[in-house]
């Protein structure tokens, strides 16, 4: 199943796409089976009773949509640092034998087509293509063995970093956070379309057509179950918490010369079997 959660008009709606055709409703037409926040809430029939109504609601124009993140507003966005052997080498950081977490705020989402914001106090905006975990069962003390059973879905995410105040103090949060660089989407892909812990899947993020960061999710050092073990054993996951699984190497930061993004590119990142999110770059609007 693949959802997508969109704006057509004033109106917010909920598609599902095969084979590239969407088809959906808005909030305001009847049969409209609520936000995804909402069927993961509602347990794991819920989505499949909603794929099985959209499946025949009617056909969208995508060049009509704005699209918006899978899930605005999760409980948690839950990141992993350094979770890619070759990225910790290209980083100031030494490989870690637990897993780097540090959080991110919902006011940072921006949904697919929709620009990342370069901000007014820097010029060190740089890419990361991610792997992005849907929480569909919440739990505490989840075991390593039934921890994929928890899981609802993927989806793909740039995490737009502002790399000189992640770096002002030991704690990466304000530069992973500024308003506008999480770019989410464009799919939510349930579990059933990708294999156990979406592994073995490659993730290519272009800088205006050119690669920059090739990979692929067998990769990492902490695969999904483990993360979800290891979280789990002190933070209460929910449904539709979300956990970004971390970065392969090619950041910009570690460039030389440094290569940081700017307005009028195009980033894209493309993960096998999810699709691809595409954000151009512009800066931010001056203040009022």
């Amino acid at each position: 199943m693949r959802f997508v959660h969109f704006v057509e008009g004033s109106s917010k709606g909920l598609a599902i796409e095969h084979a590239g055709v969407l088809r959906g409703l808005t909030e305001q037409e009847s049969g409209y089976p609520g936000t995804l926040e909402s069927l993961l809430n509602a347990g794991p029939d819920a989505l499949q009773a909603a794929h099985q109504r959209l499946s025949d609601a009617r056909l969208l124009d995508p060049s009509k949509l704005r699209y918006l993140p899978p899930l605005e507003r999760p409980g948690k966005i839950v990141c992993v640092g350094l979770n890619y052997a070759d990225h910790t080498k290209e980083s100031p950081y030494e490989q870690p034998a637990y897993p780097t977490f540090f959080p991110r705020f919902s006011t940072s989402l921006i949904g697919h087509g929709e620009p990342i914001l370069r901000p007014r106090v820097s010029e060190q905006l740089d890419y990361e293509g991610e792997l992005a975990v849907v929480i569909g069962t919440g739990g505490r003390h989840i075991s390593r063995e039934q921890a994929l059973a928890h899981v609802a879905g993927y989806a793909i995410f740039n995490e737009a970093s502002v790399r000189d105040y992640q770096f002002k103090s030991p704690q990466w949060t304000i530069g992973k956070n500024f308003d506008a660089t999480g770019a989410f989407g464009p799919t939510f892909v349930s579990t059933d379309e990708l294999p156990a812990g979406a592994v073995g899947l490659n993730l290519v993020t272009r800088l205006n057509g050119t690669v920059v960061q090739q990979g692929n999710t067998a990769d990492m050092i902490f695969g999904v179950a483990e993360l979800i073990a290891v979280l789990s054993e002190a933070v209460t996951l929910e449904p539709g918490d979300v956990i970004v699984t971390g970065t392969p190497a090619g950041i910009g930061w570690a460039r030389r010369p440094p290569l940081f993004m700017k307005p009028g590119d195009l980033c894209t990142v493309e993960i096998e079997g999810l699709g691809t999110l595409s954000n151009l770059i512009a800066d931010e609007p001056p203040a009022a």
